[in-house]
This record gives C-alpha cells, structure tokens and sequence, in this order.
C-alpha cells in the first residue's frame, strides 16, 4: 500500500508518496494545468491511498482521481494542528506530513461531498448570499431612518406601502443625502428580489424531487429551504451511528471540559457545521408558533422560563436535531406526539 499527501494550491500540487513503512518514494511538484501528469506519477502507486486538506481546490481532485481506483481521503483544515503549528512549514513537508497522519491512524477526516450535493449546497448558499445582502441593505435603511427618530418594524420595510413614505412622510424628515441613500438601497433591493424570488422557486422544485427532503419538510417550521438544506448537509445520514452524532455536528451540544476531578460546561463550540445549526435554530420561532403542542415547543417554554430565549432555542434545536434524526432513520414523517 502506497500513500499520497497532497498539498493543494492554485497553480500547482506539492505531492508527497509514501509506502506502508514511512518511507519517501516520491516528491513533486506539478502544475494544475497539466493534470494528466499527475495522473501519471500517482498511477506508478498501487494501491494507492491520497490524503488532501480541505480547501477550494479539492473537488477537481476528487473528480479526477477517484475513477481511476484511488481511494480519496479528506483531511479537515482546522484540525489539523500539527500543521499548522509545525515550526518548518513548507509544501513538501506538509504534504509529507499529511500522508504520515493517515499511516499512523491521527488523520482527523472530512466527508468529501459528491457532485450533485455540492452543486445543491451552491444554489442554498447562493440564495442565503443574496438575502443576506438585501437584508444588509433593509438594515442601512432603518439606520438612516434611527437617525431621525423614525422607528418602523422590521417587518414593515420590505413591503410596497412603505415606498409611499419615501415619497411623502420620510421626505420630510430625511436630510437629501439619507433619502438619497434610501431610495438607492431600495433600488438595490427591488433587483434582487427577483433573483432571490427565482433561485426559491428552483430550491422548492428540486426539494419536491429530492428522496429525503419532503420527509423533514412534514416537520413545522421546516419548509423547502431548510428540509434541503438538512437533507443535502447531513447526507449520508450512514455517518452518524447515533442522533447525539447529529447533535455534535452541528454544534448544539454544550462543550464540556473535564481535569484534575473537575468539569467545566461551556457553551456551544464554534466549530461545527454552521449551515446546519443555522437552520434548525433559525426554525424554532416559525415551529413555536405554528406547533404550539408538540414536544419542540414544550422544552422550548421550559427552557425560556428558566434561561431565556436564546438558550431555549438551542435547547429545542437540539431536541429538533434528535427528532429529525429518528424521523430519517425510520423514514417516518413528522408526528405532533413525536
């Protein structure tokens, strides 16, 4: 058995090959333009195992090495502390060190995504980009109208009666400059609505003929967006045993530090999947309020009265994450007495 640590950059790949004892059997450096020669020196290995950081550049090597029989591995970035705190820190040495990881069993791995559930997570992030953008802009807005001692829901802004104040009401009391700003941002607003309007309605076509996301869509407060997202995200649901994996992946479960005969609970660790913790808390108020029986709602009150919302919605996501879990691997849909 062979492995390949390769060290992955724009305009070249640092490529380090060992043998099953740790012993250097090739050191290279080809330029990502020329992939065929890469090709070329990796298929004189087999079999041949290749071990590649998690950064933009790793999805063309998947695609290409993969067919040919090589067995792809994924080693998460921020994980990888011998790398990055290593005194001698060259492209040789860590494409070196990455291979030497896997042979002694410490290579900390990541899921190396498919090409369709990369491609689904293009379009969601895509979508979650542009409304993150309009809301920057709504959020401008308002501050030009704080500004001025005018206080308008949030909910309010977006909707076509308040362009009337723009021109009446706000024209009275902004400076020419803010209803300058306003009126731009507002135009800024009005062409991406449309863009945002289009990528929903694909994301609710293909979360229609997805094979999982109609089933976490039966779920309250989880419609197209989300049930995709989770599906996409946590797909395949094979990697984790249990639903307190779950939980941990998507960073709802409390850190916790134990030494000397003392433990510290913490709260939740900032490395996690992001896109899947937003989700499921993003989904507590809109489940809350359209559920208000079902056993997500009731931890959620408990845990309000006695922490407050912010760590109440966390609580009930968590129950959430457990819950979906459960739903999933029994492929059963949503029931209020879950």
């Amino acid at each position: 058995m062979f492995v390949a640590g390769l060290d992955v950059h724009l305009r070249y790949v640092t490529v380090a090959v060992l043998d099953s004892n740790g012993a250097p059997q090739l050191e290279v450096e080809v330029p990502t333009r020329t992939p065929e020669r890469l090709v070329t020196h990796l298929d004189r290995f087999r079999p041949l195992h290749v071990v590649v950081e998690t950064c933009p550049f790793w999805p063309w090597l998947y695609e290409l090495l993969v067919p040919r029989g090589i067995t792809f591995h994924l080693a998460h970035a921020k994980a990888l502390r011998a790398i990055a705190a290593a005194p001698q820190k060259h492209d040789r040495v860590d494409a070196r060190l990455l291979a030497r990881m896997y042979l002694s069993g410490v290579l900390p791995e990541a899921y190396p995504r498919s090409a369709d559930q990369r491609e689904l997570l293009c379009l969601l992030r895509h979508r979650t980009t542009l409304v993150r953008f309009r809301t920057r802009l709504a959020g401008r807005i308002h501050s030009q109208l704080h500004q001025q001692r005018v206080l308008l829901p949030r909910e309010q802004l977006l909707r076509q009666h308040t362009r009337a104040l723009v021109a009446e009401a706000w024209a009275q009391v902004l400076t020419p400059e803010q209803l300058a700003i306003v009126t731009q941002h507002f135009a800024l607003i009005d062409a991406l609505t449309p863009q945002i309007q289009a990528l929903e309605h694909r994301i609710d076509h293909a979360a229609q003929v997805h094979p999982i996301a109609p089933l976490l869509a039966t779920v309250p407060g989880i419609g197209p967006y989300r049930s995709l997202l989770l599906a996409t995200e946590l797909a395949p649901l094979s990697r984790f045993p249990t639903a307190a994996h779950v939980v941990s992946y998507a960073g709802l479960a409390p850190t916790t530090r134990s030494s000397g005969g003392h433990t510290w609970h913490g709260g939740i660790p900032k490395g996690a999947n992001r896109w899947v913790r937003g989700a499921l808390v993003s989904a507590i108020p809109s489940h809350v309020r359209v559920a208000p029986a079902s056993p997500v709602t009731t931890a959620y009150t408990r845990w309000k009265n006695r922490r407050g919302w912010r760590v109440a919605r966390v609580a009930a996501a968590r129950k959430l994450a457990r819950i979906l879990y459960t739903m999933w691997r029994r492929q059963e849909p949503w029931r209020a007495a879950a």
